[in-house]
């Protein structure tokens, strides 16, 4: 029998409370008129409800459907879920991973990053949330309620630094998990997202679904970026014949028995030197690996705009 008090934080003060791995297991959670306190949720969930919540550090484990801020302010968050939805909030500052546009209403002094967290159970908690940690709009955000002439989001600086807005808890309970907060570590790839690019130059990398399809992503995406080049965006999508032929182009055919396999991990690199920089990578540390590469950097854009053209339709975005 599930007991709602243990699936509620209600009218705290001055606390830092959570829940351990294992403990919420797929529930709903219910957060609300909190003060002042620290709030971490350490596993996956169904739904989750803030509402009324000043003042507050929370951590959010990867939720199944949607998270829903309601008449809160000065709330700094870390938040992963299919959808995120804010309401009558002020000054929210939310590291967020998020599979669809994220949606802000009557909300003012918004401010997303990148999401940006490790523990040792965070990637099976994404898989039973049934989340994947290359797909994530954080930075694509749909405000309902525009004013015209005011802006009431933004994005966090490049440099933000997560445990500057959410500390680690404090709590002896909760000290017992194993968290990194350092961006190599990071669960979910860190992206630019809607930030301005460094350079006109990208490269779209797309990795074929099989055993080692994370772990090859992960590791072009570690190359990249140790030589300087920046991840814009990630997405993972299943594709079909027709939608082969529109992204690859004339050499769709090679790629098309791949496509049965599951769905495919798309990486778009930006710099200059981007498209000869990942072909090399590629050639050096994958040789064996099925990979699309973009062939140059006249074609690399439109490669990049027919990839994801076709995912956010494939996403409903």
């Amino acid at each position: 029998q599930v007991d709602p008090k243990d699936y509620t934080f209600s009218g705290l003060k001055d606390e830092t409370v959570g829940r351990l791995p294992g403990k919420v297991a797929g529930q709903q959670f219910v957060i609300q008129d909190c003060e002042n306190c620290s709030i971490y949720i350490f596993d996956h969930s169904a739904t989750i409800t803030i509402d009324d919540c000043v003042n507050c550090q929370i951590f959010l484990g990867p939720i199944k459907g949607s998270v829903f801020f309601r008449d809160c302010k000065d709330c700094k968050c870390i938040v992963a879920c299919q959808q995120f939805r804010t309401r009558d909030c002020k000054k929210l500052e939310v590291f967020l991973c998020c599979a669809t546009q994220p949606i802000i209403e009557s909300s003012t002094g918004m401010k997303f990053g990148c999401f940006q967290y490790y523990y040792p159970e965070l990637a099976l908690q994404f898989k039973d949330a049934g989340l994947s940690i290359f797909n994530n709009t954080w930075s694509n955000i749909h405000d309902f309620t525009p004013v015209s002439g005011e802006n009431n989001w933004g994005l966090l600086p490049e440099d933000a630094v997560v445990q500057d807005y959410v500390p680690l808890p404090s709590s002896e309970e909760l000290k017992a998990v194993r968290i990194s907060t350092v961006a190599m570590r990071s669960i979910i790839p860190i992206t630019r997202g809607r930030r301005q690019k460094s350079s006109d130059e990208s490269c779209l990398a797309v990795f074929f679904a099989g055993d080692y399809t994370i772990a090859n992503a992960r590791k072009l995406i570690d190359e990249m970026t140790g030589k300087g080049f920046q991840l814009v965006q990630t997405k993972e999508v299943s594709m079909k014949a027709e939608d082969a032929h529109r992204v690859f182009q004339q050499c769709a055919s090679e790629f098309i028995p791949l496509l049965e396999k599951g769905p495919v991990v798309a990486l778009e690199f930006n710099g200059d030197g981007a498209v000869e920089g990942c072909r090399s990578t590629i050639n050096d540390v994958f040789s064996g690996t099925k990979v699309f590469v973009s062939e140059s950097k006249a074609s690399a854009s439109q490669d990049v705009d027919n990839f994801y053209n076709f995912a956010d339709m494939q996403m409903g975005m």
